[in-house]
């Protein structure tokens, strides 16, 4: 039942060779011109890589969320450390040449008081996590005075940015990449055992038919199944502003670095004309808890 989760926090997991993977980030961090600073939120602190300059406050402002990491080190056994492996997304953010920022999930290169390996595994979608989170971009709004974000996802990641969206006014759109947009259907396709302790973000469907959002995976992925694009399009149905687009050759983890900065800066497109699409997107901005 655990062995696609093993799959999922351990892929890439060889590929940092004898390096820690926090000196990893921190050389990654030094060569593209980043600060790594820790976020203090509750109950996590959590790392973000900012960029030595920012975008106008009038532009959203990029955030790209970490996936899941290493959430286990044997089918049955969780991992004492999710921080993942391979600095894939940490990349991307640090080469995109809109200044974006990097965030990682709660106990992901800091072991705040409050890390628990349920924070990883059954409750990496739960309100604690997405408290922390929401913290987090508070304060980076506070930082750069932007008005708006964009959130990236990757893997699990993506799961949170909808969620966030589903929850902030401030979200004017979401990508994922090789993102779980429904941790329940995801369990339930590979017959994995339930994330019991974790928000779904298909319960928020109605909020999420308004939100501006591409979703991006690799036809090769093996640990979030391409199929699961059409279920989550299915409960979306009437959204006006969703794009869903399976790429040949990729996988969960190889070729992003290539075909990212293909899409990353691409308008989404709307059925609607853009006068209404605006109108929509508003409507979700303003209907946010």
């Amino acid at each position: 039942m655990r062995a696609w989760l093993f799959l999922l926090g351990t892929i890439g997991a060889g590929l940092g060779g004898c390096t820690s993977p926090g000196a990893t980030l921190e050389r990654l961090a030094q060569a593209h011109a980043h600060q790594l600073v820790s976020l203090e939120t509750r109950p996590f602190q959590l790392r973000a890589a900012l960029p030595a300059t920012s975008s106008t406050s009038a532009k959203p402002l990029r955030v790209y969320l970490e996936g899941d990491g290493r959430a286990w080190i044997t089918p049955t056994q969780p991992s004492l450390d999710p921080t993942p492996r391979d600095p894939l997304l940490a990349r991307l953010a640090m080469e995109d040449p809109q200044p974006s920022i990097y965030l990682a999930r709660p106990c992901q290169y800091l072991n705040s008081p409050a890390c628990a390996p349920r924070y990883w595994t059954d409750a990496r979608f739960s309100k604690e996590v997405l408290g922390s989170l929401e913290q987090a971009l508070d304060q980076l709004k506070q930082r750069y005075g932007n008005r708006h974000f964009e959130l990236i996802g990757y893997s699990g990641g993506g799961a949170l940015a909808l969620l966030l969206a589903a929850r902030r006014n401030d979200i004017a759109q979401v990508q994922t990449l090789a993102g779980n947009l429904s941790p329940r259907r995801w369990a339930e396709r590979l017959e994995l055992t339930p994330l019991q302790d974790s928000l779904e973000p298909l319960d928020f469907a109605e909020r999420l038919r308004e939100l501006p959002q591409r979703h991006l995976t690799g036809a090769e992925d093996r640990v979030v199944p391409a199929s699961l694009l059409d279920e989550y399009a299915a409960r979306l149905d009437s959204a006006d502003c969703l794009e869903l687009h399976r790429l040949a050759g990729v996988s969960h983890h190889a070729g992003w670095l290539e075909r990212w900065p293909q899409w990353r800066d691409r308008p989404i497109a709307c059925k609607t004309a853009p006068a209404q699409a605006a109108e929509r997107i508003g409507a979700h901005r303003a209907g946010a808890p």
